[in-house]
């Protein structure tokens, strides 16, 4: 189980070197989504792994506000306002 929670820390690094280095906007809100996507990864597993049921309803609530999230920036970067 650590073997996974390594391979998603080191994602989550390689997603910050891509926040802090992106050319774009764009590249760095793709690393900012990855890195929700990898949070509710952690949260699920550590739900899983420490038996700890509450952390799976976290985990959901962490993908909902990382979607909004997602098409909130989305919306920005096309310049249109958010209720289209």
């Amino acid at each position: 189980m650590s073997l996974i929670f390594s391979i998603l820390a080191i994602g989550g690094f390689m997603c910050l070197f891509r926040i802090y280095k992106g050319p774009s906007i764009a590249d760095r809100a793709v690393g900012v989504d990855i890195m929700g996507v990898l949070f509710v990864g952690i949260t699920a597993l550590s739900a899983l792994f420490y038996d700890l049921p509450y952390l799976m309803d976290l985990a959901i609530a962490l993908a909902l506000f990382s979607f909004i999230g997602t098409i909130a920036l989305a919306k920005y970067l096309e310049k249109r306002s958010l209720d289209d």
